[in-house]
């Protein structure tokens, strides 16, 4: 966590009505295919209500997936002001050892500000196209892909653009992205540990792969809406903010469903237009809202894939609640959502202990994969289930690499080692065991169910990681590494 702590009031000292916040809770507990993991709001400059879903946390870090896009325009908007880089320039002029090997015209007329605001001049996303036509540089790859339209002409969300941007600002600063911010914005912001997965370059990704808590994302939001300026300290150049969350290419359809979807109203320099506001915006729920006309920054992490309806229910309940003065006399509304706030949970797996009479057919049990192992889901080759000293063990075995889990105490078993998890299930019946595998700095959780009379077991991903981790690299990368 930050050692600083954000200021904190009421949320009726702020005008927000707690009534409100509630019924987006409430809509949260019933909304079919969300699970929520953390929400902090900020109203005029104070956390008014924060939140984590247990087995999160507030100081555990959380991959953010594509919100990480908006921290490397920051880090991009910081080098230009330091003379570093220039979004007028050719992105070609920052890689002269590719300019003759990149003959197409378009190509190299794209300029910085077209990688910045997802308009290549492609009409798609490049990223597999990229990789195959160079393994081991992806800059290269992406500039050998020839746009279809001109630069700065048609919308398409491509990955390799925003891996262009960050590859730029760690060229021109000789750092990863994670070490040039620390300084100039991650230690003055207050914000703690944030760690950035590389590629095989030994690039920080840029377009993904940051891992972050909570507070982080609401202080860069903060930030933002103030301007750029923290504490009195200017730490983005005047005039960015407006310009990188204005809408630089129009990504609507013209159709009555398009003017309802948060994902049709323009994007900015890694920054999305909303209907409400502009936010940065990560897979399954990682969200940043920044609402200006309500001087209200809203953090959400989540695994889902229903993101229109998770912003549906912020618009219809969080919104109203917004009001333009404080609200007198609300004292025990706001301690009843301070008290809510703070026994948030996940409920666990569904599962009784095993009766005395099943453990003998289950200790030592070794189960193979139903159906084989298949590309949508962990590469599970062999899953072990044993006793252990107080309760079960659980051995998952991915690429001859083991996992041991435990399991069996009521609710979640939590454990930072081998790797950062939280556990619970248990016996449907005498034959079948579920257990569902929380990887608690990520968004996603793992069902594993074993079928004792068959002995074999299925794998089933709630939500799909996009990077095709092994699950033992499904944390944040640690300085070690």
């Amino acid at each position: 966590m930050s050692a600083r702590p954000l200021p904190a009031a009421t949320p009726a000292a702020q005008g927000v009505d707690a009534v409100g916040v509630h019924a987006f809770l409430d809509a949260l507990d019933t909304a079919s295919g969300i699970e929520p993991h953390s929400l902090m709001i900020m109203r005029h400059g104070c956390l008014v209500a924060s939140g984590w879903w247990a087995p999160y946390a507030p100081e555990r870090p959380h991959l953010l997936y594509s919100l990480s896009k908006s921290f490397t325009a920051t880090a991009a908007a910081i080098a230009a002001a330091e003379g570093l880089l220039r979004f007028d320039d050719p992105v070609i002029s920052y890689f002269p050892e590719f300019d003759a090997d990149i003959t197409d015209l378009r190509s190299r007329a794209m300029l910085v500000r077209h990688v910045a605001s997802m308009a290549s001049g492609h009409e798609a996303e490049t990223l597999d196209r990229a990789r195959a036509t160079d393994r081991t540089e992806l800059v290269r790859g992406f500039l050998l892909v020839p746009p279809e339209r001109d630069p700065g002409t048609v919308f398409a969300y491509n990955q390799p653009a925003t891996y262009t941007l960050a590859a730029i600002v760690q060229r021109v600063t000789g750092r990863p992205l994670t070490e040039y911010l620390r300084p100039r914005l991650l230690d003055p912001l207050g914000i703690g540990d944030a760690a950035w997965l590389r590629d095989r370059a030994g690039r920080e990704l840029g377009f993904s792969g940051l891992h972050a808590t909570t507070d982080a994302v609401a202080r860069l939001g903060q930030l933002y809406l103030q301007d750029g300026v923290w504490e009195g300290e200017r730490l983005l150049p005047e005039g960015w903010v407006a310009e990188a969350t204005r809408p630089h290419i129009d990504n609507g359809d013209g159709t009555a469903a398009g003017a309802l979807s948060d994902w049709q109203q323009g994007y900015g320099f890694q920054f999305w237009t909303s209907r409400h506001g502009y936010r940065g915006d990560g897979a399954y729920g990682q969200f940043c809202l920044v609402l200006p006309e309500h001087d209200a920054v809203i953090a959400t992490t989540a695994a889902t894939e229903q993101m229109q309806q998770l912003l549906d229910l912020v618009w219809q309940h969080l919104l109203p609640a917004f009001g333009p003065e404080p609200l007198p006399g609300r004292e025990h509304e706001d301690a009843a959502l301070r008290e809510r706030l703070a026994r948030l949970a996940l409920p666990p797996a569904a599962g009784k202990p095993i009766p005395p009479e099943w453990a003998q057919g289950w200790s030592g049990a070794e189960f193979t994969p139903y159906g084989g192992v298949c590309a949508d889901r962990p590469k599970l080759t062999a899953v072990r289930v044993t006793p252990g000293t107080d309760g079960w063990e659980l051995r998952l075995t991915e690429d001859g690499h083991p996992l041991d889990l435990r399991f069996g105490a009521p609710g979640w078993t939590v454990a930072d080692e081998p790797l950062p998890t939280a556990v619970s299930g248990g016996w449907a019946d005498a034959d079948t065991l579920a257990v569902d595998v929380v990887l608690l700095e990520t968004p996603h959780r793992l069902t594993v169910t074993c079928s004792l009379p068959d002995r074999t077991f299925t794998a089933r991903w709630h939500t799909t990681p996009l990077h095709g981790p092994p699950l033992r690299a499904m944390r944040a990368p640690r300085p070690s590494a």
